[in-house]
């Protein structure tokens, strides 16, 4: 329901609240039509527009999968790509008429699938006289307007992200990444969009691009020393004043982060990594926010600026395509200049609708290359395995991935001062339907057990810090008392914890006591049948994102690194795979880890 900035403003002044809207329907009452001025006897100039937001595309632009080699289906039945949003794309501006709709994104828009990937690395873009990207190649044709910068635009590298850049007809916006040289914008900070209105003068709308300062944590090996990301709120207060000067009537901020207030980094950066509500309550002169990067639904949010009272309109469109925000404005022209009088969000469901035939029709044949590369087979497994319990049971499938990064870690560390001491490795579930068959392996049942392109370390730790790394995972478990029914639907996630934040650490034994609470669940703690030793060092082989900080584990960043890999984990496993011929748990399936309570095995 549209929000009346007027009547929010008294009552924001009075409350000094944001209110949350819980759907499309939202619980502000629309307020009456305004009344005509008393200085001003005709009826005022009105003018309606759209502003349309996907984020966290992901790589997505068909309704398919390429782990399970299917069309994509979930529980809830969602649909995913740009060729299903850009049929509702195509129907509200034919609803609305072209010209009085924007397009719009919040970033994440390059890695996420098969296709991005392979577009990335086998086929690249950045090749001499390489391919357009399917990504660029799809929302050119949809007609983008503007692109927030995500995290995940920063995975494979600035160069390959500056093709990408231009190949989009489009800006990629990100007015907190800086060189790091210059301290100046390295992309566009934001674009000016002229709605044209039929006998009045047209409607300036600004569009501030902001993505996330994480980037500096989570993709250190390709940013540092070349760009710097500093905080959402300052740079919006240093941009959105210069905006209303330079004539923007609507100031849109499209930010790559979510609306916690949270980080997932705890003290490494002096920023918030969740901060688009802080941006909205701290900086005055936005009207709407797009939101993205925390891969929630969030039809209308509407928060109060604690400076002016005025209602900012936040809206965060489910991932992969899924949904489509609409922010519908309302302008008025009062003495000469126009105002925003209502601001509304919703979402539009992506499986209402079919696929665009021109999207569809013109990625048809980068789409077979993909399907036909997943699929070639790459091994056989003795048996199959599955990912489903891996949250909360040792299971072959995650040994699988531990054995192949430990043994790649010795095979890089032989012959060196480190070759002697023993390595431990770490992984996580990140995805609950990865799998893989008995018999004939194709790359994709491998690929998928790795969904992130992330790169191997290692790292020297104590058996100390082992233990306090273990522990810290141990919190994403809800405490169960002894004798309660398990269920496992709930035994998991703790503080929303995600799957991709509980590691698993294979080369030592130990057990979680569930029944405790969080910090003191992990005991017997063994190396090779004894109990670990605090003092002695191991090595531990680690992604990169673990390795930088992602998840804020104990220990980690800061410890010595001795060996770096630039390959994905991905292609590791998929190599190790095409070498060894066969994927046998008789090698790697040791079950390290189980849950307890008051002792007592849980499964």
């Amino acid at each position: 329901m549209p929000l009346n900035r007027r009547d929010f403003l008294n009552r924001s002044a009075a409350t000094g609240a944001g209110i949350a809207l819980t759907g499309a329907a939202g619980v502000l009452a629309t307020a009456a039509p305004a009344q005509a001025k008393s200085h001003k006897p005709e009826e005022p100039e009105r003018y309606s527009f759209s502003v349309l937001g996907t984020t966290d595309l992901h790589g997505n632009v068909f309704n398919w999968d390429y782990f399970t080699d299917a069309e994509f289906d979930d529980k809830p039945h969602n649909d995913v790509g740009l060729a299903k949003i850009s049929t509702l794309v195509k129907q509200q501006r034919a609803a609305k008429g072209r010209r009085n709709v924007l397009l719009i994104d919040a970033g994440d828009t390059i890695q996420g699938t098969q296709l991005s990937y392979y577009y990335a690395r086998v086929d690249p873009i950045t090749a001499k006289h390489g391919p357009k990207h399917p990504m660029a190649q799809a929302m050119n044709a949809m007609d983008y307007d503007a692109a927030a910068l995500g995290n995940h635009e920063f995975n494979y590298g600035i160069p390959l992200l500056r093709e990408f850049e231009d190949q989009c007809k489009f800006p990629l916006l990100g007015a907190n990444a800086l060189d790091a040289r210059t301290g100046q914008p390295a992309f566009a900070p934001y674009s000016l969009h002229r709605m044209r209105v039929q006998g009045a003068p047209d409607v300036t709308v600004a569009v501030l691009g902001l993505t996330n300062p994480g980037i500096a944590i989570w993709d250190k090996g390709n940013v540092q020393g070349k760009m710097t990301f500093p905080g959402l709120e300052e740079q919006a207060a240093k941009y959105v004043p210069r905006l209303r000067a330079m004539g923007a009537d609507v100031v849109i901020v499209s930010a790559h982060s979510g609306t916690s207030g949270t980080s997932s980094w705890g003290d490494q950066l002096p920023y918030v990594e969740n901060a688009a509500a802080l941006v909205a309550e701290q900086v005055p002169g936005i009207d709407a926010i797009l939101v993205g990067h925390a891969h929630n639904e969030i039809p209308e949010y509407v928060v109060a600026n604690k400076q002016t009272g005025q209602g900012v309109v936040l809206s965060e469109p489910a991932k992969w395509g899924q949904r489509l925000t609409v922010f519908d404005f309302e302008m008025e022209r009062v003495n000469g200049a126009w105002e925003v009088v209502t601001v509304g969000a919703s979402v539009l469901n992506s499986n209402t609708v079919e696929e665009d035939p021109e999207i569809v029709g013109l990625l048809r044949d980068e789409h077979a290359k993909v399907v036909e590369y997943v699929n070639q087979v790459i091994g056989d497994s003795a048996v199959a395995m599955s990912a489903t319990e891996s949250p909360y049971k040792d299971t072959p499938i995650i040994d699988f991935i531990n054995h192949v990064q430990a043994e790649t870690v010795k095979a890089a560390l032989a012959g060196t001062e480190y070759a002697a001491l023993p390595v431990l490795s770490q992984a996580a579930c990140f995805s609950r339907t990865a799998a893989i068959p008995a018999g004939r392996v194709t790359l994709r049942d491998v690929a998928g057990l790795y969904v992130f392109e992330n790169t191997l370390e290692a790292r020297i730790l104590t058996g100390a810090q082992i233990k306090a790394y273990l522990e810290f995972s141990a919190n994403y478990f809800v405490q169960t008392p002894a004798g309660a029914p398990v269920d496992v639907s709930k035994l998991t996630n703790a503080g929303n914890t995600p799957d991709y934040n509980y590691d698993v650490v294979s080369g030592v034994s130990y057990e979680i006591d569930i029944a405790r609470p969080a910090g003191s669940r992990v005991t017997k703690v063994t190396f090779q049948g004894a109990p670990i030793d605090e003092s002695a060092r191991f090595v531990f082989a680690v992604n990169n994102y673990r390795a930088n900080g992602g998840g804020n584990f104990p220990g980690v960043a800061t410890a010595p690194q001795v060996w770096a890999n630039s390959e994905e984990i991905r292609n590791t496993i998929i190599t190790y795979v095409e070498e060894t011929g066969t994927i046998d748990p008789a090698r790697f399936g040791d079950g390290d880890w189980k849950l307890t309570r008051d002792g007592v095995p849980v499964f």
